[in-house]
């Protein structure tokens, strides 16, 4: 019993080893696909848009000799990435929220979203504040590129990327002289005034600037 036990493991392993030769040879010689694997693409490493105005509220935060304009700029890194946004042509000494949020109200060719009613998940970031100069900027840390998400299995909800910019206006009254009544939730006091600037989704895609890899429509490969 013992010996035909041996005899069948050696049997084996020579089976084994002829295999892993053969599949070697293959390989080699390119006859065959073995130990072959697709490489991953590589992921962008900095990426840079811009963020658009809230056209109901421009008069109210810019100043009279120039034009608002906001961009941003994302490094990729090997924990987490950095943002700096970049402001200019704005009043001086407004204060923001900066928000990263699902949805945009703006459609990829700046029209209206119609029939929008909100922007789904919503991550506070940071505050932002204009100088005498009408400048201000600030850089954050975090997960952004192709992977920030929130979720509450409490309330079903399910993973969620938040892959838009946004900010909005700190204080209502900032905002009254164009028009502006009430509050919204996006600031720390959960008191803050309407949306100042946002970003615009591809046009292809679907899918707001913080995704650098689409997949297909609404989803992006993380």
């Amino acid at each position: 019993m013992t010996a035909s036990f041996g005899t069948r493991v050696s049997r084996r392993a020579t089976t084994i080893a002829l295999v892993g030769v053969t599949a070697l040879a293959l390989g080699v010689l390119g006859v065959g696909p073995a130990f072959s694997r697709a490489t991953p693409a590589k992921k962008v490493k900095e990426t840079t848009f811009k963020l658009f105005p809230n056209q109901a509220f421009v008069q109210c935060l810019q100043a009279p000799d120039g034009k608002a304009k906001v961009s941003a700029t994302v490094t990729r890194g090997s924990v987490n990435d950095t943002l700096t946004l970049k402001l200019t042509g704005f009043l001086p000494d407004l204060d923001f929220d900066l928000f990263t949020v699902e949805k945009s109200n703006q459609n990829a060719d700046g029209s209206p979203v119609e029939g929008f009613t909100n922007f789904g998940l919503a991550w506070y970031q940071s505050d932002i504040k204009t100088k005498d100069d009408g400048k201000g900027n600030v850089t954050i840390k975090t997960i952004l590129l192709d992977q920030i998400f929130g979720f509450d299995p409490a309330v079903a909800l399910n993973p969620t990327n938040t892959f838009h910019v946004g900010f909005w206006f700190n204080n209502p009254d900032d905002a009254v002289p164009c028009g502006f009544s009430g509050f919204t939730p996006f600031n720390g006091e959960h008191h803050a005034g309407p949306l100042a600037f946002i970003t615009r989704p591809d046009a292809t895609f679907d899918l707001g600037p913080l995704c650098t890899d689409p997949e297909s429509e609404g989803v992006c490969n993380p």
